[in-house]
C-alpha cells in the first residue's frame, strides 16, 4: 500500500487561543449544529396549522439539548469504555477530554421526547416527525468537527483521495468523517425533506430518519476504522453496525405502523 495520498491531515483544531481559553472547532459546531435545529424547528413552527410556538420549540430545543449531552455522554461510556469507568470512575464527568456516543445521544432524545410529550400532551409519532429534519444537518456539523479534529478517521487504503492523519500513522485513510457529512448528514435531510413533502402518514419521518441513519452509519463503517480497544465483533461487524441494527428494524417497523394507522383511520371516517 502506498503512502502518496491527496491531502495531509494539518488543522488545527483551536478555532480561537485567546491564551487564557481556546475555543476549539468541535465545540463550535456544536453550536453551529443548535442553531440549524434553532432554526429548522421555528420554520416548521412558523408553518400555517403547525400547532407549534417559540415558547415549544424553545424547551423542545432546551430538552433535546440535555438528551444529547447526558445521552451522549453515558452512551460512550456505556457502549465503548464501561471497563475504563470502573477502574477511574470520575472519567465520567470529564466531558472535556472527548467521548460521545450518537447512539447514546439518540436515546437521551427520545427519553427527553418523552417528557416534553407528558408536558405538552403532543403526539410520540407526530413529534418525532417534528425533531426528525432537526438531526442530519446537525450530524453533518458534528462529523465536521471530528475530521478537523483529525479523529475517527478511517481504515488504511490506497485511494486517490486518501489522507494522513497524524494520529493514524504515515499511511492513507479513508476520510470517513467526511462520509458520514454526506450520507448521515446531507443525504439523509434530503430524503427526509423530500418525503415529508408527499405529507406522509403521522410518524413516518421518524421512521425515515431511524432507517435512514442506520443504514448510513452501517455502511460507513466498513470504512471507518474501528475503535481500538473493541476492534471488529462477532460476524465482522464493528460496535456501530451492531448499535444500528436496532435503529433499522425500528425504522422500519415505525413506518409500517404509521401507514397502518392512517389507514385504520381513514377506514373509520
Amino acid at each position: 500500500m502506498t503512502t502518496e495520498v491527496f491531502y495531509t491531515h494539518a488543522i488545527n483544531p483551536v478555532a480561537l487561543d485567546l491564551g487564557f481559553l481556546k475555543i476549539h472547532w468541535y465545540g463550535v459546531m456544536y453550536l453551529v449544529a443548535f442553531a440549524i435545529a434553532w432554526w429548522l424547528a421555528n420554520r416548521q413552527a412558523a408553518e400555517p396549522g403547525s400547532g407549534w410556538d417559540k415558547e415549544q420549540v424553545s424547551d423542545l430545543l432546551f430538552y433535546g439539548f440535555l438528551g444529547v449531552l447526558l445521552g451522549g455522554r453515558l452512551g460512550y461510556i456505556l457502549f465503548y469504555q464501561f471497563s475504563y469507568v470502573l477502574q477511574d470512575p470520575l472519567y465520567l464527568v470529564r466531558i472535556w477530554e472527548g467521548g460521545m456516543s450518537f447512539h447514546g445521544g439518540l436515546l437521551g432524545v427520545l427519553a427527553a421526547m418523552a417528557l416534553f410529550t407528558r408536558k405538552y400532551r403532543k403526539s410520540y409519532l407526530a413529534l418525532g416527525d417534528f425533531v426528525a429534519p432537526l438531526i442530519p444537518l446537525g450530524l453533518a456539523a458534528g462529523r465536521i468537527g471530528n475530521f478537523i479534529n483529525g479523529e475517527l478517521w478511517g481504515r488504511p487504503t490506497d485511494v486517490s483521495w486518501a489522507m494522513v492523519f497524524p494520529t493514524g500513522g504515515d499511511i492513507g485513510r479513508h476520510p470517513s468523517q467526511l462520509y458520514h457529512v454526506a450520507l448521515e448528514g446531507l443525504l439523509l435531510f434530503a430524503i427526509i425533506m423530500l418525503v415529508r413533502r408527499a405529507k406522509p402518514a403521522t410518524g413516518t419521518l421518524g421512521g425515515v430518519f431511524l432507517a435512514g441513519y442506520g443504514m448510513a452509519r452501517f455502511s460507513v463503517e466498513f470504512f471507518r476504522e474501528p475503535d481500538a480497544h473493541l476492534g471488529v465483533l462477532s460476524l465482522g461487524m464493528t460496535m456501530g453496525q451492531w448499535l444500528c441494527l436496532p435503529m433499522i428494524i425500528a425504522g422500519l417497523a415505525i413506518i409500517v405502523f404509521a401507514r397502518s394507522l392512517a389507514a385504520t383511520a381513514g377506514a373509520k371516517a
